[in-house]
């Protein structure tokens, strides 16, 4: 169908059209004078969220913006803001609600429920695009009702915001509070086990006391060195002075000096009464007893000289005898001593562990602690709700646009319908398409009436004329 079918198909359905429209109109407008006005009351809340946690002071990425206004308008829909309203407003223990109650379910199922249901379906919730300022309204027939019932939305919303916030940490800070208990005996258990590790090996500082030890062990080791180098040079005065006079220990020696000056002395006397008197001479027998007393005195000097470069030489053995045992007894304690460090070393790596485990663990229970103690929240109210002073609805005059609208509409849709059931020719064009012949000529069966001859317009300006 062409626009020139439909333009005539209007034309020759205007009736209906006319018809449906003023139906449609003046039904709107009854019903509209009929329906009870609707009031409705609006709460603006500020959503401050700054993305930084009050007691952490951790930063939230800004991406998340979009879906924490998102979250927030959920869970001012949610049934559980509902059913803090109900409760609030005891509108579960008002009996005309009860009475419609029972009315409308005949007394199945829970009245908070039922009464939860109606609340958000005239609920309507509307964040802005630009801002962090979410519009909580609410629809019904008493003002003073609505603007209770919105502000009591904002309220509970509010509460819930900061539950859902501080529940969680609650439970954490439980869970880290049975975590501490565990945690704190596990240190006492680590120490006590030092403790009891300490006194059994009889160690009061690690450090220090190996550091004693080793000091006296390269004591030992010196001494060790020297010993032995003494050691040495003592058994090689020995084997000098053993048998052989020309040891510097028995030359050194002032007594076998003495003793041989004296019997150089003695000698030089002896040979000078030689020469004198007879061997038989007295003075000559003196002198000669003389010298062997000195020389044997000196022998057995010399001989007490050896034996004393043998006698050191043996005590410097023995010295070095005894610091050698030293020195290992030494070593096998120093040696005992890294054994102990090494464990005593893990134990205390157990313990700085278990305190170092305990430590996080009190910081993140005061941490969430304080979390849950918190009742700041993000949430402000804005602008409270008033009890409003016109009526939302019914919208008269708009209801009445629209119902031309729609009417013309519907009006036309059954101009269309009627159309289709009784097809008729309106113009030469569906002629042409019905019968699929040329059309060679239209008689105007109303050319007079719509359209005056020549004639008659020429006799009735001379009639003009004359009168």
């Amino acid at each position: 169908m062409n626009p020139t079918q439909f333009l005539h198909v209007m034309r020759a359905r205007k009736g209906i059209v006319l018809m449906v429209l003023l139906v449609t109109v003046v039904a709107t407008t009854i019903v509209s004078l009929v329906l009870p006005k609707t009031y409705k009351a609006t709460a603006s809340i500020l959503l401050n969220y700054k993305g930084v946690d009050p007691v952490t002071g951790l930063t939230m990425p800004g991406q998340l913006m979009p879906g924490y206004m998102a979250t927030q308008t959920d869970i001012i829909g949610s049934k559980n803001v509902a059913l803090r309203v109900i409760d609030r407003l005891g509108l579960a223990n008002n009996p005309t609600v009860i009475e419609q109650f029972n009315d409308s379910t005949q007394g199945k199922g829970n009245i908070r429920d039922w009464l939860a249901d109606i609340l958000l379906k005239k609920l309507e919730i509307a964040p802005s695009r630009e801002s962090s300022v979410v519009e909580i309204s609410f629809k019904g027939n008493d003002p003073a009702f609505v603007a209770v019932v919105a502000n009591t939305f904002a309220d509970e919303y509010q509460k819930v915001s900061v539950a859902l916030r501080v529940e969680p940490s609650k439970n954490a800070a439980a869970h880290f509070n049975e975590q501490l208990k565990q945690l704190r005996d596990n240190v006492e258990a680590t120490q006590a086990r030092l403790s009891k590790y300490q006194q059994e090996n009889g160690i009061v500082s690690v450090d220090n006391r190996l550091d004693v030890e080793t000091n006296r062990l390269n004591d030992l080791s010196a001494q060790l060195v020297a010993a032995q180098g003494q050691l040495m040079e003592a058994n090689s005065r020995a084997g000098i002075a053993n048998g052989s006079t020309d040891s510097p220990d028995i030359n050194g020696n002032p007594l076998v000096q003495n003793l041989r000056i004296g019997l150089g002395n003695a000698e030089s006397k002896l040979a000078e009464m030689a020469q004198r008197l007879d061997r038989n001479h007295p003075q000559y027998q003196a002198a000669k007893a003389e010298v062997e007393k000195l020389r044997t005195d000196l022998n057995a000097a010399i001989k007490s000289a050896g034996s004393s470069v043998g006698n050191n030489a043996t005590i410097f053995r023995r010295r070095e005898a005894d610091v050698r045992a030293a020195l290992q007894e030494q070593k096998r304690k120093v040696l005992e001593l890294n054994r102990t460090r090494d464990e005593l070393g893990a134990l205390a790596k157990d313990v700085e562990n278990a305190q170092r485990a305990f430590d996080i663990t009190s910081q993140r229970f005061s941490q969430t602690h304080l979390e849950g103690q918190s009742e700041q929240s993000d949430v402000a109210i804005l602008n409270p709700a008033v009890a409003p002073l016109d009526a939302a609805g019914p919208k008269l005059f708009l209801n009445v646009v629209l119902s031309i609208v729609l009417g013309s509409m519907l009006g036309t849709g059954l101009a269309l319908a009627a159309e289709l059931l009784d097809r008729r020719v309106r113009s030469e064009t569906d002629l042409t398409e019905a019968l699929e012949i040329p059309v060679f000529g239209v008689i105007d069966w109303n050319v007079t009436s719509r359209k005056p001859s020549r004639l008659r317009n020429l006799l009735s300006q001379r009639r003009l004329r004359l009168n």
